[in-house]
């Protein structure tokens, strides 16, 4: 069995970010393949759709996967990471064998761009080593969370002649002396810049970049933290979901 599987970024959210190639892409799929994350994410869901009604063809068929459970705290997170992206490639084999026909085209909406701190490539080679079938894929990039963070603030990432580091909010603190003149910071739910930042070290932040919820806040770590800190929950609680980023820049 021999299908095209397609890994298309969709940029961070709004419509207007998604690509030509993108659209293009979204043309002649048989099946979108999504991973349903229960109901705190219905307000992604409605944007995923948004984007599916403007740009794929009238009747495209969309798929949803319940995503399988997670330790979000393990002992060993590498190791719970891989397990958990076994599975999934377990359940999207099966999928792909009963719902896509011979020859088909199905594809996976990845928020942002897909080689960004997303795991849809990684499980797509597991699919591509394990399932039996045989896969050619297509990778499309997207707008990126960190492009759209500082498109959102007008600044550039980065200062004359100095590097760019993207990192996890787990890593801050792991970052060599050198490379921490200006970084990206994602997937940081405990705000860690509070406690590996200097008070007059730089941040802007943004939350639901290039969405209609964006909040953006920028200064001095020590003029804003607390209100990064508030904004964040606050959004939290009314949206029930947050997606944020920051360029923390020394000072």
């Amino acid at each position: 069995m021999q299908l095209t599987l397609r890994v298309i970024g969709i940029g961070p959210g709004n419509p207007r970010q998604i690509t030509l190639e993108a659209i293009d892409a979204l043309g002649d799929v048989d099946a979108f393949l999504v991973l349903d994350k229960g109901d705190d994410k219905e307000s992604l869901g409605a944007m995923r759709r948004d984007i599916l009604t403007r740009y794929a063809p009238d009747g495209h068929r969309v798929i949803e996967v319940v995503d399988p459970p997670r330790d979000r705290d393990p002992a060993d997170y590498d190791a719970e990471v891989r397990r958990w992206h076994a599975a999934r490639a377990s359940i999207f084999t099966d999928v792909l064998t009963t719902e896509v026909p011979d020859g088909g085209v199905a594809a996976f909406l990845v928020w942002g761009d897909p080689a960004l701190y997303d795991s849809t490539l990684r499980i797509v080679d597991d699919l591509a080593e394990h399932s039996g079938l045989s896969l050619v894929v297509e990778v499309i990039p997207g707008v990126t969370s960190a492009s759209a963070l500082t498109a959102a603030h007008r600044i550039a990432a980065n200062r004359i002649g100095e590097p760019v580091h993207i990192t996890t909010g787990r890593r801050l603190g792991d970052t060599p002396r050198g490379a921490d003149a200006n970084q990206i910071v994602m997937l940081d739910g405990s705000l860690a810049f509070r406690r590996t930042a200097e008070p007059d070290d730089h941040i802007w932040w943004g939350a639901y970049v290039g969405t209609d919820e964006q909040i953006l806040i920028s200064g001095r770590v020590a003029d804003v933290a607390e209100r990064i800190v508030a904004a964040r929950a606050e959004a939290r609680e009314r949206v029930g979901w947050i997606m944020d980023i920051y360029l923390l820049r020394k000072g």
